[in-house]
C-alpha cells in the first residue's frame, strides 16, 4: 500500500477554471451505445455518473456535425434534441459530485459514405484514403476514399466547430476538449503525410496548423480558454494507419507553443501509439514537446497506477488519465487508491450493445462482500 503522504495523486486540484476532486481522468471511450440520431439518454446519464468519482471525465468523442461522423452509433453535439440528451448526462454527473467536459471530433477522411449525409464522401485536407475498417450501421465496412476540402469549405468547419461548443455550453457540460488527435480531421491537417495542400492550409509547419489554430479560437470566444483543453498524438498511427509527420519534432514543437499563447486549461497527450504501445520511435522526444508547453498537462496511454504514482512523483503530468480501466471498474479512483485488484472488460463488450457491459459493473465493494 502506498504511503500517500508521497503522492497528491487523490488530493483536490485546481486545473483551468475546475476545482477537480482528484487528478485521475476518465478519458473518452468511444462505446457506440447511441442511436442513430446521436441523442444521448438515461442509459448514458447512469454511465457516467457512476464514473463520476473520476477528478475529471471527458465525453466520449461526439461529432460536431453529421459530416463529422465516422462511426455507427456514436453521439452528436449539433441539434436541440442532442442538447437536451446531454443534459440528462451533465446533471447526472453534477449530482454525483463530478465534473465532465465534451470532446469535440470531427474524423475527417476515417469514415464511409452510408455513414455521411446524403451518402456523400468523407471529407479530408487531401484525397488520400486511410487504412483500414469503420463501424457502420451494416457492420464493418473498409473506410471510403475522401474528397479534399476546398479552401472556401474550411471556414465552415471552423464554424461546426464552434456551433457544437456553443451547444456543449447549453447542455450542461463544464467545458470542452478539442480533439486534434489520434489521426482525425484536425490532425491529417497537422501531419504532411496526410496534408499535400498548396493553399494557406498546407505546405509549412505555419500552414498546416493553422485550421487547428482557428478551431481554438473559435471554440475559446465560447468558452474562454480556462475552460477548453486540446489533445495530440505526435505519434500515433490510429486511426487508419497513418503515417507520422516527417519531423514530428518541429511540428508539434511549433504547435505547442503557439498554444501557449491561449492559456488553455490542459493539453491532452497520447503518449505512445493509441491503446497499443508507450514506445516511441527513434528520434523523438515526447517529454521534449510536453516541456515546451506552459500550462497543466494530461499524459495518456496504457497507464498504470505504479505508472501513474511515478509519473506525479517525478512531476511529469498534472493529471493522469486512464481509458480501458473505466469500462469495468466504474469506482476506479477508489480501486487505485487501495489498491485494490481492477475487474477487466472483455473486448467483446466494448462497443455496441446496450447496459450489458456498460452499466452493469459493480463497485469493489459490492464484489468483495
Amino acid at each position: 500500500m502506498t504511503d500517500f503522504a508521497d503522492t497528491d495523486l487523490f488530493q483536490p486540484v485546481a486545473i483551468g477554471a475546475w476545482q477537480l476532486n482528484n487528478r485521475i481522468v476518465m478519458a473518452p471511450l468511444t462505446r457506440c451505445r447511441i442511436s442513430h440520431d446521436g441523442i444521448p439518454g438515461p442509459l448514458q446519464a447512469e454511465y457516467y455518473a457512476q464514473r463520476a468519482g473520476a477528478g475529471l471525465i471527458i465525453s466520449e468523442a461526439t461529432n460536431i456535425s453529421p459530416q463529422a461522423r465516422g462511426y455507427a452509433y456514436t453521439p452528436g453535439i449539433y441539434t436541440a434534441a442532442q442538447i437536451e440528451g446531454w443534459k440528462l448526462v451533465t446533471q447526472a454527473v453534477h449530482a454525483a459530485g463530478g465534473t465532465i467536459v465534451c470532446q469535440l471530433w470531427h474524423v475527417g477522411r476515417f469514415s464511409h459514405a452510408s455513414l455521411q449525409p446524403g451518402g456523400a464522401l468523407p471529407v479530408a485536407p487531401s484525397a488520400i484514403a486511410a487504412d483500414g475498417e469503420t463501424f457502420t450501421e451494416q457492420g464493418m465496412q473498409r473506410v471510403s476514399t475522401p474528397r479534399a476540402l476546398e479552401t472556401a469549405e474550411i471556414a465552415g468547419i471552423v464554424e461546426q466547430y464552434q456551433h457544437a461548443a456553443l451547444c456543449a455550453r447549453q447542455a450542461g457540460f463544464d467545458g470542452v476538449e478539442i480533439h486534434s488527435a489520434n489521426c482525425y480531421l484536425l490532425e491529417q491537417f497537422i501531419r504532411d503525410s496526410t496534408n499535400l495542400r498548396t493553399d494557406r492550409y498546407g505546405g509549412s509547419i505555419e500552414n498546416r496548423i493553422r485550421l487547428v489554430l482557428e478551431v481554438v479560437d473559435a471554440v475559446a470566444a465560447v468558452w474562454g480558454s480556462s475552460r477548453v483543453g486540446i489533445r495530440l498524438s505526435p505519434v500515433t498511427p490510429a486511426a487508419g494507419n497513418t503515417p507520422l509527420d516527417s519531423n514530428v519534432m518541429a511540428t508539434y514543437g511549433y504547435l505547442v507553443g503557439q498554444l501557449n499563447a491561449y492559456g488553455l486549461a490542459y493539453l491532452h497527450c497520447v503518449e505512445g501509439s493509441t491503446r497499443l504501445s508507450r514506445e516511441v520511435p527513434a528520434g523523438i522526444n515526447l517529454a521534449q514537446i510536453r516541456a515546451l508547453f506552459q500550462g497543466p498537462y494530461m499524459a495518456n496511454n496504457l497507464y498504470t497506477r505504479e505508472l501513474a504514482l511515478a509519473a506525479r512523483r517525478e512531476q511529469r503530468a498534472d493529471l493522469i488519465c486512464f481509458g480501458r480501466p473505466f469500462i469495468a471498474n466504474p469506482d476506479l479512483v477508489e480501486r487505485l487508491k487501495a489498491d485494490w485488484p481492477l475487474a477487466e472488460a472483455d473486448k467483446a463488450v466494448w462497443y455496441g450493445g446496450w447496459s450489458a457491459g456498460y452499466t452493469d459493473w459493480p463497485a469493489y465493494a459490492a464484489t468483495a462482500g
